[in-house]
């Protein structure tokens, strides 16, 4: 089955680079300098401890179910939008990734540790996540092909199958 990763839009986060500190302080984020290689969320690359980037609070499951979360995320300024198909990056290859599967109430109705070199072949049987407190919204539909993909709202459960990837 083919499937397809999306980092979150760019266009989401780059107006928040031009925010100074006081301002960023008032939406909950927070602009630092990466102590380790903080993942992005946009480009699904890992930034260089050192390289300027933006924690903020960032809803990656919403739904009307328990199992609605949002969590920190690392954003880099200038990223470009992660989206392959067929192709799982380096930044999830080299971790131990937490796959959920929800079901079209928003319910999760799967969990299993996956290591990120075997995600292309264990992707159809449930929805990676990883298992660390920062995670970002990835999607990983099976209604990927080579050609195309349906388009869907993203936020409205039932209409894809929606993938989440955090951070073990």
């Amino acid at each position: 089955m083919s499937f397809r990763l999306t980092g979150l839009p760019a266009e989401h986060f780059s107006h928040l680079f031009a925010l100074d500190d006081a301002e960023l302080a008032t939406l909950g984020a927070v602009r630092r300098p990466a102590e380790h290689p903080a993942p992005c969320r946009v480009s699904l690359t890992d930034a260089t401890p050192g390289d300027e980037v933006i924690l903020v609070n960032y809803e990656h499951h919403a739904v009307e179910s328990p199992y609605r979360m949002r969590f920190a995320i690392y954003v880099r300024q200038g990223e470009k939008t992660y989206d392959r198909v067929d192709e799982v990056p380096e930044q999830l290859r080299k971790r131990t990734l937490a796959a959920r599967a929800f079901d079209s109430d928003g319910m999760m109705v799967k969990f299993e540790l996956v290591e990120g070199t075997k995600l292309e072949e264990r992707s159809s049987a449930c929805s990676p996540t990883r298992a660390r407190p920062i995670c970002t919204s990835i999607s990983r539909r099976p209604d990927a092909t080579r050609r195309g993909w349906r388009e869907h709202d993203p936020r409205k459960v039932g209409t894809g199958f929606r993938k989440r990837i955090m951070l073990k």
